[in-house]
C-alpha cells in the first residue's frame, strides 16, 4: 500500500490543497485514512476516485 500526503495528492491532481479539503468535507472525494492526527491516502483509492470522474463518450 502506497500512501500519499494532501501535499502530495493535491500536487499529483494539479490542485491546491484548499480543493481537496473542499472536497473532502463535501463528501465528494476518495477516502482518507487517519494516522493520528495526519491524513493520507491509498494511491489506489485516489486512482479509483480519478476514474470515476472521468466525463462520459457523448452521444451521437
Amino acid at each position: 500500500m502506497e500512501l500519499m500526503t494532501i501535499d502530495e495528492v493535491a500536487e499529483r491532481l494539479r490542485v491546491p490543497v484548499l480543493t481537496i479539503r473542499w472536497l473532502r468535507q463535501e463528501g465528494r472525494f476518495a477516502p482518507a485514512i487517519k494516522v493520528g492526527r495526519r491524513l493520507v491516502w491509498d494511491v489506489k483509492d485516489i486512482d479509483a476516485w480519478l476514474e470515476a470522474q472521468r466525463e462520459g463518450t457523448p452521444a451521437a
